[in-house]
């Protein structure tokens, strides 16, 4: 990392970029996620407080890297040396956390990449609840603090706190080991971790609450997480599928909200305006996925993004081959939100009746009966067949259910025009 001349933006680039290596290594010497987190934390600390006047050493992360390891060694060694534990000082062999820690390390040299792979398989496993799973690798991996993750998911800052406090206690108290889980568990593992990735960015892509509807922030931090999870499994395709389709969804950004900030939906966006960058990444990134020949329920979807990014517009899409990709996907990951995507892509295809139709297994199963998304597809679909007073209900249903400031003014607008 090239470190500019202000001390304080070096110190804010190692946390932003080098966190996830760093606590990995501090958690690999001590076996404690929290013990290794303040040993960080004071290793900044040190750093904000000494560069300004002793200058940015040649290479930051490494000076931050030695400096916890050595606050972590003396930590360890003070709560050992408490009544009771003389032996344990006498002896430190005996404390496999102490024993760690102080291993000979060449501070200039970082541990092996997969570090980061276990910190990432400890903040997601089974054992803690999503959310915390979710604001761990936010907190862990990305960088972000408590208040920026808090403010991502709309909750006080103490809340999220105390969440992340929750977590990591539970990763002591239960015992979680900080490994990548062994080949038989490592499937079952990685659909949980890839499923954090996609939650993230989908928090992003569509904010569940507040006025905007996209956080930009939120969806590039995913991006990163994704591109690492393809950087520490090269070789598995579905690492690879996610990264494409966030590419290629986020490619889109910049067309999906007017001046005013309202909603643009994707038919009648400007895609002048789409990512081309994006796009031909998300796509090489998709055909190498696929030539693994063992498709996922993300490479199906980033195929499915890629063919709206091949259209000119929204007329000119492959429809039919959307429906199609759609049947794969509900055979990989039978859900009522898929069925109901899929019914969209047969309403364009097929017309808004066809689209009613294949709509109707996803409402019988009652499973959507709170999803604001059920509800304003079906609203869209009843206008454009020309039933109106079904439409109206469907939008005030809508309504109800809507969080979000820029959604609730396109549903609102809808439902005027539909008036008119």
């Amino acid at each position: 990392m090239t470190a500019p001349d202000d001390p304080r933006a070096v110190v804010e680039a190692v946390f932003r970029e080098e966190h996830g290596l760093l606590l990995a290594a501090l958690i690999r010497r001590c076996g404690d996620f929290e013990r290794a987190e303040e040993a960080l934390q004071e290793a900044l600390a040190v750093a904000l407080e000494r560069w300004p006047t002793d200058g940015v050493p040649a290479r930051p992360a490494a000076w931050v890297l030695g400096t916890a390891r050595h606050r972590l060694i003396d930590g360890l060694r003070r709560e050992f040396a408490r009544p009771g534990k003389e032996a344990a000082v006498a002896r430190p062999e005996l404390d496999p956390a102490a024993r760690r820690a102080s291993e000979p390390d060449e501070v200039d040299a970082f541990p092996p990449e997969d570090d980061r792979l276990r910190l990432l398989f400890t903040c997601c496993h089974p054992a803690l609840a999503r959310e915390a799973q979710t604001a761990l690798v936010l907190s862990a991996l990305g960088g972000l603090t408590t208040r920026e993750i808090a403010r991502a998911f709309l909750v006080s800052e103490a809340t999220m706190a105390q969440r992340l406090v929750r977590a990591k206690r539970k990763i002591r108290q239960a015992g979680i080991p900080f490994r990548v889980p062994a080949a038989e568990q490592l499937a079952e593992r990685l659909v949980v971790v890839l499923r954090v990735g996609y939650l993230v960015f989908n928090e992003g892509y569509a904010a569940s609450e507040g006025v905007a509807l996209l956080r930009a922030g939120l969806c590039d931090e995913a991006i990163r997480l994704a591109r690492l999870l393809v950087e520490l499994l090269p070789d598995e395709p579905e690492a690879r599928g996610l990264l494409a389709l966030l590419l290629l969804q986020h490619a889109r950004r910049d067309a999906r909200t007017a001046p005013d900030g309202g909603l643009v939906r994707l038919r009648d966006q400007d895609r002048a305006r789409w990512d081309r960058a994006a796009i031909d990444e998300g796509r090489a990134l998709l055909e190498g996925a696929l030539r693994s020949g063992r498709a996922g329920p993300y490479q199906v979807q980033a195929a499915i993004a890629a063919v709206h990014a091949d259209a000119e517009d929204a007329a000119s899409t492959d429809w039919p081959q959307v429906v199609r990709l759609y049947d794969v996907l509900v055979r990989l990951e039978p859900s009522p939100v898929v069925a109901l995507n899929r019914a969209v892509a047969v309403a364009m295809a097929s017309g808004p009746e066809a689209g009613l139709a294949a709509l109707e297994p996803a409402e019988r199963s009652g499973a959507l009966d709170d999803y604001l998304y059920l509800h304003a597809t079906r609203a869209d679909l009843l206008r454009q067949a020309g039933r109106a007073a079904e439409a109206r209900a469907a939008y005030e249903r809508a309504l109800a259910l809507v969080t979000n400031g820029a959604e609730r003014a396109f549903l609102e607008r809808r439902l005027a025009e539909l008036g008119e």
